[in-house]
């Protein structure tokens, strides 16, 4: 401060006997420290919320139930973090679910937000598969994996309704469906006396489930039929034929028998027909000949891994495409900005650099 107090009242002191005699301003006030609080006239008070218990209501505990839903909600939206988080899941699992209406309670809501949430089947039943394994209860009414296949039974049982029904319960029946084959190709059932297995209930009841779908033949059920079959067609042949059974043979004549005579959409029928063509393929798989046998003449893949190159002009050219520019390359030529890219890889890098001849340093 440029001056200090006891310097202003010095300089500006007058005579004892000119000072006028002035009331304190505490002894004249009329306010009270016991006067009641002031409230503006528009002020609504805030009421704090107490619960039934009385606590307070600031910090409610989460149910199974909202504990469940975001863990799947999280799943649903970043299903690359399932390995990493999956056994921390667990383990606050392990700690809520306790007795065998908790384990229940689980039960229906993985297998609910498993059907309802859209392209959720394939984490769900990975789920599963984990639960099945790690969930510490083991109540007398059935472990996890048990009550879930009763729970799926529950559904089974009503396909025939089902597929006949409104709109809205052969979708959700469909989504079933399609739960049903993503668990029956990662549900392991562990054995004493080998590896795991997958469940045996699962195979039949999918096989029954195929015949509910093409009896009432409309466009929801064949779509889903086409989606099982893709999903699960291979393995499914594999299992039949290991027991000596024709069960495929006779779903593509009775998908032959429904593009035939069925009155189904036109682009139904091109899936239908896809996929019996698929089945003719092998389902897609290519056994590959031996390494040391393999050759351009019998291995489609002899030239999988082989690079994919690209001229300055973008234009590709591989080993198994010979031509001008493989003779560029002998002829020793510069080829700028050449891109390599791997088969099955998204990165892509240049190479600025002479490349002699082909195949060789230069890839």
């Amino acid at each position: 401060p440029l001056f200090k107090p006891h310097q202003f009242i010095h300089s500006h002191s007058t005579p004892a006997s000119k000072v006028k005699s002035v009331d304190s301003p505490v002894n004249t006030s009329i306010l009270s420290a016991n006067a009641p609080e002031f409230y503006p006239a528009s002020f609504s008070p805030y009421e704090e919320s107490v619960s039934e218990d009385g606590s307070d209501g600031y910090y409610t505990e989460m149910t199974l139930a909202e504990l469940v839903e975001e863990f799947l909600s999280y799943l649903n939206s970043s299903p690359g973090s399932f390995e990493t988080d999956i056994e921390h899941m667990v383990n606050m699992l392990n700690s809520w679910v306790t007795t065998e209406e908790t384990l229940q309670e689980l039960v229906e809501l993985i297998y609910t937000q498993s059907t309802a949430i859209p392209n959720f089947a394939y984490t769900g039943a990975r789920l599963c598969n984990f639960l099945s394994h790690n969930l510490v209860l083991s109540p007398a009414s059935g472990n996890f994996r048990q009550l879930l296949l009763k729970r799926c039974r529950t559904e089974y049982e009503q396909r025939d309704v089902a597929v006949r029904g409104d709109q809205e319960t052969q979708k959700k029946f469909q989504a079933y469906v399609l739960f049903l084959g993503e668990l029956y190709l990662r549900l392991e059932v562990k054995s004493a006396k080998g590896p795991p297995s997958r469940a045996e209930i699962l195979l039949i009841a999918l096989r029954e489930l195929m015949n509910a779908l093409f009896s009432n033949p409309v466009d929801g059920n064949l779509i889903c039929a086409v989606k099982l079959l893709k999903l699960t067609g291979s393995v499914l042949e594999d299992v039949w034929k290991e027991k000596g059974k024709s069960d495929m043979d006779q779903l593509v004549q009775r998908i032959e028998n429904i593009v035939l005579d069925a009155q189904c959409s036109r682009d139904v029928k091109q899936m239908l027909l896809r996929l019996v063509e698929l089945r003719s393929s092998n389902w897609g798989r290519v056994h590959a000949a031996a390494a040391s046998d393999a050759t351009p003449d019998n291995d489609p893949n002899y030239f999988m891994n082989e690079p994919t190159f690209y001229t300055a002009d973008g234009t590709p050219f591989t080993a198994a495409d010979p031509g001008e520019y493989i003779d560029i390359i002998h002829q020793g030529k510069t080829l700028q900005k050449l891109c390599i890219v791997p088969k099955g890889m998204f990165l892509c890098y240049r190479v600025f650099r002479k490349i002699p001849g082909y195949p060789g340093s230069g890839r």
